[in-house]
């Protein structure tokens, strides 16, 4: 029988912040997936290797306290300071039923992008769309907790959504290509 009966599991995704898997002050994908089992999630599984996980849990404040143990853990273990942000996959699952990227034309942007934002995070939605100043991105639709964006590759490098989401609000975040979002959702949602 596992920790949390399988009627009140939930399954969440973690998204950290720099995290690629082995590189310096990185896990790899075992101890990343036993950072979280060792912290009391049920079941873990490291999503492609840009530092997101899926793992279950029975409550939002369970997730918290889970995801809040393993980052201890990968702290200790591999020197690993970054923050991560928490969703649960159901929350996913409504973002992208809303197909908020449904306007954009794909051959108009390079990379379309969801920031997971610090809980302290706040932009303005009379303040939308926000740009940045070399016009390569957009920050398009706030929706309390993440930012989406579009970024367009002008010259030689793409707009960054984190760098400029970090800059303009003075917090850490991380982002996500929406393409990433999708298939977490398809996978485990």
């Amino acid at each position: 029988m596992t920790k949390t009966s399988k009627r009140n599991a939930m399954k969440y995704a973690a998204f950290f912040r720099n995290l690629n898997l082995g590189r310096l002050n990185c896990p790899n994908r075992t101890q990343l997936e036993a950072a979280f089992i060792a912290a009391g999630a049920d079941a873990a599984t490291s999503f492609l290797t840009n530092g997101t996980v899926v793992f279950v849990a029975g409550s939002n404040a369970r997730a918290a306290k889970i995801l809040t143990l393993a980052r201890k853990t990968l702290q200790a273990e591999c020197g690993l300071t970054e923050p991560a942000y928490i969703r649960s996959v159901d929350y996913l699952a409504e973002l992208v039923a809303l197909d908020p990227f449904a306007a954009i034309e794909p051959d108009q942007v390079y990379e379309c992008c969801v920031s997971f934002l610090h809980a302290d995070s706040s932009i303005m939605p009379a303040s939308l769309p926000l740009e940045s100043t070399r016009r390569d991105l957009e920050i398009f639709h706030y929706t309390g907790s993440e930012a989406l964006s579009v970024s367009k590759k002008i010259g030689s490098s793409p707009g960054s959504p984190n760098a400029f989401l970090e800059k303009m609000l003075g917090l850490p975040a991380t982002t996500r290509s929406w393409n990433t979002v999708l298939r977490l959702v398809r996978k485990h949602g």
